[in-house]
């Protein structure tokens, strides 16, 4: 019987942060989805031996797989290619979080149930009532983010508050109707992207209030590469990217 649950984990040098990440998923996934379930590692050839821990992790979990890519494309690539993995193989939900505990796998419950309730899309949020950050930032961080949410809310057009957020959790349907193969984002863009792209389709959002943690290991991977390609796209999507009509 194909697992009906999937979650991806993109990584990219978090060798420190994935082992015990898969170990605080696995009983929170085992009470969500008793069935079955999926954890699938996309690992974009992390220089730090990541993708290694977790092959070594799949051969002693079931439940755990790994997609090995040849080098570092971008977010976005990482969870396309995971997404058709998950699709291919039958999943009705696919989830989709941080690689660095920002998110916290507890919340996966919450994330699931919001799906299972009718949402094509649940999404985590700091943004609503309920969410925020488990940690002060530096008031120009927050301000930073709010203003990217701002930003990519008020071009867009959408009441959705956390548009950059990736915590998410996609029902089948959703995924499906919004033609994966067009995605052109690579970067956090590709967070805004999608969702957008469920809204348009005239599909369900709900934002499932969680809190924000800073990583445990490691850096974070934005660049002003990355805030660039997000400040482009962003009004590209409202000029009607592929797909996203």
């Amino acid at each position: 019987m194909p697992a009906p649950v999937w979650l991806i984990l993109p990584t990219y040098d978090e060798r420190e942060n994935l082992e015990p990440l898969v170990g605080e998923l696995l009983p929170v996934l085992a009470r969500a989805a008793p069935e079955s379930f999926r954890i699938l590692v996309v690992d974009d050839a992390s220089p730090d031996g990541t993708g290694a821990l977790a092959d070594a992790l799949a051969a002693r979990l079931e439940a755990v797989q790994v997609l090995h890519r040849p080098a570092k494309e971008g977010l976005g690539p990482a969870y396309l290619a995971g997404f058709d993995v998950a699709l291919r193989a039958g999943a009705r939900y696919v989830m989709q979080m941080d690689a660095d505990f920002s998110h916290d796998p507890a919340d996966v419950v919450r994330l699931l149930a919001a799906a299972r309730g009718g949402a094509d899309l649940a999404l985590g949020s700091r943004y609503v009532p309920g969410g925020g950050l488990a940690a002060p930032w530096h008031p120009a961080r927050r301000a930073l983010s709010r203003a990217g949410c701002w930003y990519a809310r008020t071009v867009l057009g959408v009441g959705v508050r956390d548009l950059t957020g990736g915590f998410k959790c996609f029902a089948r349907g959703g995924l499906e109707a919004i033609e994966l193969h067009s995605v052109a984002s690579h970067g956090y863009a590709f967070q805004v992207e999608m969702t957008y792209r469920v809204l348009r389709r005239g599909l369900r959002v709900q934002e499932v209030p969680i809190l924000f943690h800073e990583r445990r290991h490691g850096r974070s991977k934005m660049t002003a590469a990355i805030a660039l390609e997000a400040a482009v796209r962003v009004p590209r999507l409202r000029l009607g990217a592929p797909g996203a009509r």
